[in-house]
């Protein structure tokens, strides 16, 4: 603990963000890491815990609370507070293979249960994470580790999000061939094609996918497994073969006009935007182009969040969210208490953008969509709601019920389903023949061993849509449990 009175004397500090105007003319990174300085007085509130619930990593009430890849948070915060950069970086690595990705998007669940919080404003734990891991690039420290020897072991692994890539970089330091597979033209699934550039810039993946490459990582792109190479083929050419295959399943909207044309999935339409970007500069003109429209994004979430940014930098005329459950309170409820994620309104990236461009929040709280309705050639041109209020019944839980007289329609000519995913997609694992339960590939956490021999499944196809820090977690678990399964045993940590 570097300064044992730091987190009396230094508050909380936000890193440097761009005037919301005017990054709305470019698809930038947002924010900026913190500068040295900064960072020292923000490591330096860090009280280094007798019992470091920063670290926990674990679900509670549904939620998770902690980091799950257990990083050794206040010990690199101490070692930033005292200007021992390098050192902090050795540490930082030592639980997180991609610290560049989680100190830019993970929502940060190590901040929700640090003890500060407990009445005061969080130490800035995401911001040094990744002030450290570009302070790391920027100064050559980061470098491609080739592995000594090799086991002649083969492993294949089908998906290249977080979970595939910290498995694939685990299995490779142990000695063993991996190879990944990604259907798309570019590795990095959801990091690559899901998340915006202004969230997490494209050069940040391709540099670590690069990294991965020099290490000897053999990526394999524009390859469907199932079609252009069969599970059975598969099988055959590797030892093990690992499905990292995400939760890509969209949960859909079924309700009157959802056929109408300008209705889209969200993944589909921040896909195709970020392809339009990196293949052309949107020269192309292939993705949805919602220029002097209007927009509604329906669900409450990140994804939702990311196409009302999306949206505003393509010159939307008006852009609305709408949420299910009614806006959260400033602070802390009795009901959701320390160490738990804190369930309280804040104001993201995408909602500051639209307030300074609109004068108002664009989310709209406990709202039903009850149907969408197109013009004579089909096209989307309204969308009609009601408002909700959730209520206890008798039986002690929450319910929802509509408020008569609050139907209101809304002008519309694109609509953007972001209400999640419900699982992986089956016919790959049919074809594997692994067996699944609600579209979830069945291995449990801890030993990811399917029912087929030496097929194992990590990520969100196994445990359902979640968190970029739990992917990473899972990538890293499945390396062991592979690493044991080919070897006896694991020298993995």
């Amino acid at each position: 603990m570097g300064k044992k009175t730091g987190f009396m004397e230094y508050k909380r500090e936000k890193p440097s963000e761009r005037d919301p105007l005017k990054r709305l003319d470019d698809w930038n990174e947002y924010s900026s890491p913190f500068s040295e300085e900064m960072s020292s007085r923000q490591g330096a509130r860090c009280m280094d815990c007798g019992t470091p619930f920063c670290q926990i990593g674990m679900d509670v009430n549904g939620y998770t609370s902690g980091c799950p890849i257990y990083n050794l948070i206040p010990e690199w915060n101490d070692l930033v507070y005292r200007g021992r950069w390098r050192e902090a970086l050795e540490r930082l690595l030592k639980t997180n293979n991609f610290p560049e990705f989680t100190g830019r998007v993970c929502p940060a669940p190590c901040e929700g249960s640090c003890t500060v919080a407990i009445s005061d404003p969080a130490v800035t734990i995401k911001s040094i994470e990744r002030t450290i891991i570009d302070k790391g690039f920027e100064n050559g420290w980061i470098q491609a580790r080739i592995p000594e020897k090799r086991t002649g072991k083969k492993i294949a692994i089908v998906g290249s999000g977080p979970a595939g890539l910290a498995a694939a970089d685990q299995l490779n330091q142990a000695g063993h061939s991996v190879t990944v597979y990604e259907r798309a033209d570019r590795a990095g699934g959801l990091l690559t094609y899901g998340i915006p550039n202004m969230k997490l810039e494209k050069e940040v993946v391709e540099r670590r996918i690069k990294l991965l490459t020099q290490e000897g990582i053999d990526f394999v792109l524009n390859t469907e497994i199932g079609k252009d190479v069969t599970a059975d083929e598969l099988k055959e050419q590797f030892d093990s073969v690992i499905l990292c295959t995400g939760a890509q399943k969209q949960r859909d909207l079924l309700i009157e006009g959802r056929e109408a044309k300008g209705v889209h999935f969200a993944m589909d339409y921040l896909t195709d935007t970020t392809k339009s970007m990196l293949d052309s500069n949107f020269k192309d003109k292939k993705f949805i182009n919602t220029k002097n429209k209007d927009v509604i994004v329906i669900g409450g979430g990140d994804t939702g969040a990311d196409c009302v940014a999306t949206a505003l930098r393509q010159k939307a005329k008006s852009v609305v969210q709408f949420g299910k459950h009614p806006k959260l309170p400033d602070s802390r409820n009795p009901e959701n208490m320390w160490p738990e994620q804190p369930h309280v309104h804040t104001m993201e990236y995408a909602y500051e953008e639209a307030q300074a461009k609109f004068g108002d929040d664009p989310r709209q709280y406990a709202i039903q969509t009850t149907k969408l309705v197109a013009d004579s050639k089909g096209n989307l041109k309204e969308l009609h709601t009601i408002q909700m209020k959730k209520i206890k019944n008798e039986h002690g839980k929450y319910e929802f019920q509509e408020i008569p007289g609050s139907e209101k329609v809304w002008p519309a000519q694109y609509v953007f389903i972001a209400i999640g995913f419900e699982g992986t997609e089956a016919p790959l694992m049919e074809q594997f023949g692994v067996n699944m339960t609600r579209n979830k590939v069945q291995a449990a956490y801890g030993d990811y061993k399917t029912n087929v021999d030496g097929v194992f499944a990590a990520g969100d196809a196994r445990r359902g849509q979640s968190l970029i820090v739990w992917a990473i977690n899972e990538g890293r678990e499945v390396a062991k449990a592979v690493d044991t399964h080919l070897m006896g045993s694991t020298v993995l940590p």
